[in-house]
């Protein structure tokens, strides 16, 4: 049988163009738009995730990688504190939860918590990330003064948070579960108060009735995920989003996920676009225009986007999406297959194409593996994210990863792929570092350093 004919697209790249064959001839609209930065369509979504032209879809997707971030590649010094596994919850999919008694559950004292911070400073760690189940006993006052206890101990330690469902678990134990979006923010303001610093991404796994109610039931649904965030972003803290993928969902979940992301940082950046006189699209979301951060002519690419309270943007926003794999190990679903290599690279890339307004794409290595993520740098990842050193929850799952990796071996991996590493910290500023001391250059943007290879052992 005949082969179908190839086309050629010309990509501009940051520096020059370049030729892009595409097999699929299914593909040439929507690398035309692409190329225009225009949105796409959940139809457009569909056709990338079903064309077996895969190679042409992650150079799409590093195009627009490449646009926001250039050579670019950031990682962090970070430390993970999974403070206990005890849950009320008994999600299928979840490995990690036991109840309490049940042999290898664990709970740290606040004592604990604290020395584990004291360490990840000492270590020259700027980011303490801090989840947990959903503990039956423990009362508000603990997870303040979880908080609180480590910024008296480590006032320089970024402190990044407790995921949404936490953040419900915690409304309702304070009785303010009735109370809606604004009961929602109050517990927020009483954790920013504390220290807390920003949001994780994570317990959104994909925005499906259907899904939830097969395979973590208890947990919120993706509306109550995506109230969270909106209610951290009007109180300026910045957040990640995650999707889980590879388990009882399919590709048109994945991609509604994306579309409901994409429509909620539509509505978050539009006031800020219009002060700045950012081209907005009519190709949006809902009643808002879309606000694209990827298009070719684009004046804030994403790693100059300013942080909340700074040019006009009073509110927090979505800063990375990170898809996440499903490992079905020891969990309720261990007779599903997880997704392939192949699946993973390809679900990255489409997420880098169709969040366009999410100026980060993370490729988490701990999860991916730091060979997997490498390849995904040119598939539309700029993040490895970071050191880890535990990361408990996937861990227990049954991942075969390391748990942790050195600032050195991130900087290697990413100039072997053909980039340049820079080290962030939680909200993408610039590190400058001298061993574990360090600091932020508050000013200065990462692309300053966009010409440089030399960086700094740390």
């Amino acid at each position: 049988m005949d082969e179908p004919p190839t086309m050629d697209v010309m990509l501009d790249l940051d520096h020059g163009t370049a030729p892009l064959r595409i097999a699929d001839p299914a593909l040439r609209p929507i690398a035309e738009r692409v190329i225009a930065g225009q949105r796409l369509s959940l139809e457009d979504g569909a056709v990338l995730y079903d064309t077996p032209d895969v190679h042409a879809v992650c150079r799409l997707a590093d195009l627009l990688r490449r646009r926001l971030h250039g050579r670019l590649t950031y990682f962090n010094i970070n430390r993970h504190v999974n403070y206990s596994n005890v849950c009320a919850l008994s999600c299928s999919f979840c490995a990690f939860h036991r109840k309490r008694g049940q042999d290898g559950a664990y709970e740290m004292t606040l004592e604990q918590v604290r020395d584990a911070a004291v360490a990840a400073a000492e270590a020259g760690a700027t980011e303490l990330h801090v989840v947990g189940g959903l503990h039956p006993w423990f009362k508000f006052d603990h997870y303040t003064s979880m908080l609180s206890t480590i910024r008296d101990a480590v006032p320089n330690l970024h402190l990044k948070a407790f995921t949404a469902v936490e953040i419900v678990h915690l409304q309702r134990i304070s009785k303010r579960g009735k109370d809606g979006l604004e009961g929602t923010k109050s517990v927020l303001q009483d954790l920013k108060d504390a220290g807390l610093g920003s949001l994780p991404g994570g317990g959104a796994e994909v925005f499906d009735d259907r899904a939830h109610d097969t395979a973590w039931k208890g947990k919120i649904r993706g509306e109550q995920w995506l109230d969270v965030h909106r209610a951290a972003h009007e109180l300026g803290l910045n957040s990640n989003a995650t999707m889980l993928y590879g388990h009882v969902e399919g590709r048109r979940e994945r991609l509604v996920h994306m579309d409901l992301l994409r429509r909620q940082q539509d509505h978050t950046l539009a006031d800020w676009a219009d002060v700045q006189g950012i081209a907005t699209r009519p190709d949006g979301c809902g009643d808002r225009d879309g606000v694209l951060l990827t298009g070719p002519d684009d004046s804030y690419p994403g790693e100059r986007l300013p942080m909340p309270g700074q040019a006009g943007l009073s509110t927090g926003y979505f800063q990375t999406i990170i898809p996440l794999p499903f490992f079905p190990d020891e969990s309720g679903l261990e007779n599903l297959p997880g997704p392939t290599g192949l699946e993973n690279l390809r679900t990255l890339a489409v997420s880098r194409l169709m969040l366009d307004n999410i100026p980060h794409a993370k490729a988490f290595w701990i999860m991916q593996t730091l060979g997997m993520s490498q390849l995904m740098l040119d598939a539309g990842a700029d993040d490895l994210d970071g050191t880890v050193v535990w990361y408990d929850i996937t861990h227990v799952g049954g991942s075969s990863t390391h748990q942790e990796t050195t600032a050195a071996d991130l900087q290697h991996a990413a100039i072997e792929a053909g980039f340049i590493p820079i080290e962030r910290d939680t909200l993408y500023r610039r590190v400058h570092r001298d061993g574990a001391k360090w600091s932020i250059d508050e000013e200065a943007s990462p692309e300053s350093t966009a010409d440089s290879t030399e960086v700094a052992a740390s």
